[in-house]
């Protein structure tokens, strides 16, 4: 049966399934990079969980503020349920502003050659600031939304690819009219070794108002246990869910503004 499933998956030019991924293991091996989605998928039945915090404190503080680690945190919290091996439902929140989102993604192709095998997927979500920084047009319970595209390439053996083109609803929310804004995340991976791989992305996004005029950018190592992947990274962005970090930062990509952070994500098989 095993070498029926293999054959069949040969001629149609698709990937088979594997234990702990159902969709998209030969290009990226975590459901996300640093903050941009990958095409990866759950099997079906299995939930994923996630604690993420980004430090408030610039690296630059020095010793004494134990470079930016001694400080406030800007935490994520994340539960991902995957209904089929071709769909997953989550939640997020973060402190920040109380962002509380809902969302869902979905594989939609899987193709391309032993040299060089692409994924494709789409996720949207819906996204409620309950407890927004006090301004004057900023209200409670401001709604945001958003629906990307994935697409997912492997170059060689170890090196992953991404772009993640974005519409984002309601880009910001000190804005009394609600704009609808484009955003391209463009995100690679370049794998060491089954544990350890090198990860960088950049999300293009347009100057919004006084607080939100630079792009993000990231870089930092995954490592890969049995059922975990932590992330450690640097990073200007210190907002955590895709409604805030699409819209863009307050901080530039210079090391003087640069921040610690981490992703730790746990697969629970059922």
């Amino acid at each position: 049966m095993k070498k029926t499933i293999l054959l069949a998956c040969a001629v149609l030019g698709v990937a088979p399934l594997q234990p702990g991924l159902a969709v998209a293991q030969n290009v990226f091996r975590s459901t996300q990079s640093a903050n941009l989605p990958t095409a990866a998928m759950l099997n079906a039945g299995d939930w994923l969980f996630e604690i993420s915090h980004r430090f408030d404190t610039p690296i630059s503080r020095g010793a004494d503020a134990l470079w930016g680690v001694d400080g406030p945190v800007v935490l994520r919290l994340g539960l991902t349920y995957a209904a089929n091996d071709r769909l997953m439902l989550g939640v997020l929140r973060t402190n920040g502003e109380d962002n509380v989102e809902l969302n869902a993604k979905a594989s939609v192709l899987q193709g391309g050659s032993d040299a060089m095998p692409f994924e494709v997927a789409a996720m949207g979500g819906v996204a409620w600031n309950t407890e927004p920084f006090e301004t004057e047009d900023a209200t409670d319970n401001e709604m945001q939304a958003y629906a990307q595209l994935i697409i997912n390439a492997l170059l060689g053996d170890r090196v992953a690819v991404g772009a993640v083109p974005t519409l984002l609803y309601n880009s910001r929310i000190r804005d009394l009219d609600k704009k609808t804004a484009f955003v391209l995340g463009l995100h690679a991976q370049v794998y060491t070794s089954g544990a350890l791989s090198f990860l960088g992305e950049w999300i293009i996004s347009e100057s919004r108002g006084n607080d939100l005029t630079n792009d993000s950018g990231t870089f930092g190592i995954e490592l890969r246990t049995r059922g975990h992947f932590f992330k450690i990274i640097v990073t200007n962005q210190a907002r955590m869910n895709p409604t805030q970090f699409l819209g863009g930062t307050n901080k530039r990509f210079e090391t003087d503004e640069w921040r610690f952070g981490f992703n730790v994500t746990r697969l629970l098989p059922f």
